[in-house]
């Protein structure tokens, strides 16, 4: 009988969605005709226009008020009552119980806080699935991640193990298998040239939500004869103003694409802001990252694995990334070596792959 798995995100950040694709394709890879799995967003589904609306609300909260945003994310992980607090969440049990009672799933994979919660008032003592819930921030986490009654939580690294910890998570409870980037990532085993003259030192710049100084970043860089990639994802909009920057120096501008794996093992840094997919995929591909975003609270946690595990830096303005970019480079690329050294170790491209395994084993 194949195993059921049910795997639930929310839009609220690309790390849930991307964590939640990551375990979903992984399963794919490993076990396709071993299991049955559905990945749904309740929340979009209970509450439709209205979750839109929050959602659209708190990425524009994130992206132009981060610090904004930083006390209120601060006021959510002294909170203790998270079951209280998730019992009003009606519409999304009276979405989420018929699909329970549909799909019976032996294991519901979350990567979202709430869910669990949800679950687990649903179901009661009688709930015989397993719970899984991926933590999809690193050092920096929420506590409404892990106050819930989940049989298993999945962490990125140790750093963050050890939060969860403290915060009173039983060990046994705990798994670190990375975090479950594109399996992707697994098939790009070779290193990347080593970078010489100007012409190879290859840049990937990923422009995020919040665009202001994207322009004049463009312009900066074009100015030092690097071989540019900038990606504007979904913003069609911005296509025009980037080569109007680029003042024709000959740069790739890339829409949406599912080629990022390939694209970031292919370049030698990374430009992009600090969120919880963006970080672990540039380690999965061992490519030093430029921070030149980090939103307060969750986004803090993954600046400084990058930072503290000198696999990178932060630079919040335009000419302090182009000058971080120089010294990477510098001195026949010495700090680039040590960034791409350090980045090394703590790769796990194989993360959603072994997730997979282990959801199989239980």
């Amino acid at each position: 009988m194949k195993k059921k798995i049910l795997i639930l995100t929310a839009g609220f950040g690309e790390g849930h969605n991307s964590a939640a694709r990551g375990v979903r394709d992984g399963l794919a890879r490993i076990a396709s005709d071993q299991t049955t799995v559905e990945l749904r967003d309740l929340f979009a589904e209970a509450y439709g226009r209205t979750n839109e609306l929050v959602r659209r609300s708190y990425l524009a909260l994130v992206n132009s008020a981060p610090r904004a945003w930083g006390v209120v994310y601060r006021w959510l992980d002294r909170k203790t009552d998270y079951n209280t607090e998730f019992r009003r969440l009606t519409r999304l049990k009276a979405q989420f119980a018929p699909v329970l009672d549909r799909f019976q799933p032996d294991i519901v994979v979350c990567s979202f806080p709430a869910y669990a919660n949800v679950l687990q008032d649903i179901s009661g003592a009688d709930r015989v699935c397993k719970c899984v819930v991926i933590v999809t921030d690193s050092i920096t986490i929420n506590a409404s991640w892990y106050r819930s009654p989940a049989d298993y939580f999945v962490v990125a690294n140790e750093q963050s193990a050890g939060v969860l910890r403290s915060g009173g998570v039983a060990p046994e409870k705990i798994r670190m298998f990375g975090f479950p980037v594109s399996p992707k990532f697994a098939d790009f085993a070779e290193d990347r040239p080593l970078p010489s003259t100007n012409s190879s030192r290859r840049i990937l710049y990923m422009i995020h939500a919040a665009r202001r100084g994207a322009p004049e970043l463009v312009r900066l860089l074009t100015k030092l004869g690097l071989d540019l990639t900038v990606t504007i994802g979904r913003a069609d909009e911005l296509r025009s103003e980037i080569e109007a920057a680029a003042d024709g120096h000959p740069i790739k501008i890339v829409g949406w694409t599912n080629e990022l794996p390939r694209m970031m093992h292919e370049n030698h840094l990374l430009i992009g802001k600090a969120g919880g997919a963006t970080v672990q995929e540039t380690i999965a591909a061992k490519c030093p990252m430029i921070i030149n975003h980090v939103v307060a609270g969750q986004e803090e946690g993954n600046a400084r694995l990058i930072l503290e595990t000198n696999s990178g830096m932060i630079a919040r303005s335009p000419r302090e990334v182009v000058a971080q970019v120089q010294r990477a480079f510098d001195d026949g690329a010495k700090q680039w070596r040590e960034w791409a050294a350090n980045i090394s170790k703590l790769s796990r491209p194989r993360a959603a792959l072994d997730i997979a395994e282990f959801l199989m084993s239980l």
